[in-house]
């Protein structure tokens, strides 16, 4: 997963920027380019916590993660003069398949994810942060563990960070490899040692998060993007991407490509561009389609992907959305029912089993396709199908249901003949 903008697009890399130094991951290196300098200034000058908030709003960042809030808004929702303790959550529970981006900001830059939690400390009041990781990150894991180290050591985060009287703890929690801790809600019961399931919302953490404190919970990206904001101004940022979608965005490219890879490229970037990128289309074959953001966004068909730019908007009005910038390529050979299938078996393996309708119908579409697959179903088995998932959709706690639900819908809407030629075998 190295090959990162081969041309000359390091001036813009934000949550890469240390990708092609040496020894990337060090405390040294992270030095070198001005990484601490905005969290000296700030605990040292006691900057207004209000004041960040405004530069992140101007920046025009948005939540890395996959549903795109706007950072800076989502930041003044906690009330951090209120009494008690408040808390930062990092997400890095990075389960949705075809997604691999923020395992190598840890891995190559684990400082400016310590600094941009300690920063989110400072501006919500809050002493201690967690960053969750996925069960299988362990080379990541210990990179960040050793950042947080030499970040203690040398007086940045701890007791009395700086001798500002101010208090920084971040601690790592790995977690035991479950989808669903994704979810920030399911993530915060799994912190707290409960079983990993979502809560129902309202009251958003924001309010009554972890322990029952407030608690803001971003994305590794999103709170990797806000030092070099702050550094750079939010103006930079912004105009980096487009009006609505500020800075750079990691994208995960991989399936039927030359050179799969993550790509950190402004937002707004034509898919074309990202796909040469990427060594297009392997063999020289035509490319069918694209899941444009992670396993669970709609997909789009190959033509339609070729028109568009890689940010919210655009995604978004072609009725698919961006999610985590995971670029799955599917090229002519495919076969889009063993693809939903593949998928399917997924979602179904991995629901939490707390809402019956997701529950139940995971299993029911990824049985039910399977049946297709093997030429065992009957026409008005196409429309079941959808049917199903139409019915899970907008009824269960989280956006699992979702998750399943969406592609089935497009997959269908998309390639309903290749569906029905299985049939007609």
């Amino acid at each position: 997963m190295d090959n990162l903008n081969p041309e000359n697009l390091n001036l813009n890399l934000v949550c890469y920027r240390t990708k092609d130094l040496a020894n990337p991951h060090s405390f040294e290196t992270y030095q070198s380019i001005g990484g601490y300098s905005v969290l000296r200034k700030i605990l040292t000058e006691k900057t207004p916590p209000q004041e960040i908030i405004e530069e992140l709003k101007l920046s025009n960042l948005r939540g890395r993660g996959g549903a795109g809030f706007p950072t800076g808004l989502k930041w003044s929702f906690i009330p951090r003069n209120a009494p008690g303790d408040k808390y930062v959550v990092c997400n890095s529970d990075e389960g949705e398949p075809g997604t691999c981006k923020d395992r190598d900001i840890m891995r190559y830059n684990p400082h400016q994810l310590v600094e941009g939690l300690a920063i989110a400390c400072y501006v919500m009041g809050a002493k201690r942060a967690y960053n969750y990781i996925r069960g299988e990150f362990w080379e990541p894991f210990n990179r960040v563990e050793q950042a947080i180290k030499e970040a203690t050591e040398a007086g940045l985060i701890g007791a009395n960070a700086l001798g500002s009287g101010i208090d920084i703890f971040i601690n790592n929690h790995l977690g035991a490899g479950a989808y669903i801790c994704g979810e920030e809600t399911a993530l915060l019961n799994s912190l707290e040692g409960k079983k990993g399931q979502p809560r129902f919302k309202p009251p958003f953490p924001a309010n009554h998060g972890l322990y029952g404190a407030p608690t803001n919970v971003n994305n590794t990206e999103t709170y990797s993007s806000v030092p070099v904001i702050l550094q750079k101004g939010g103006k930079w940022f912004a105009e980096l991407g487009t009006p609505k979608s500020g800075g750079t965005k990691i994208f995960c490219v991989t399936g039927d490509v030359n050179k799969p890879g993550n790509f950190e490229l402004p937002l707004g970037t034509p898919f074309t561009k990202l796909l040469e990128l990427a060594g297009g289309v392997r063999n020289g074959n035509k490319i069918k389609a694209v899941v444009p953001g992670g396993s669970s966004a709609k997909i789009l068909t190959g033509d339609e992907m070729l028109k568009l730019t890689m940010d919210y908007e655009a995604i978004g009005a072609a009725g698919s959305m961006l999610g985590s910038g995971a670029c799955i390529v599917l090229d002519e050979t495919r076969c889009m029912v063993e693809i939903l299938s593949r998928f399917l078996d997924f979602y179904e393996e991995e629901s939490c089993g707390q809402c019956t309708p997701c529950r139940e119908g995971s299993g029911w579409v990824a049985r039910l396709v399977h049946k297709i697959l093997n030429g065992q179903a009957a026409s008005q088995d196409i429309d079941k199908l959808v049917d199903i998932v139409n019915k899970v959709e907008g009824h269960t706690i989280c956006v699992f249901g979702e998750a399943f639900a969406w592609p089935t819908q497009s997959y269908v809407k998309k390639f309903r003949s290749e569906f029905e030629s299985y049939i007609k075998k």
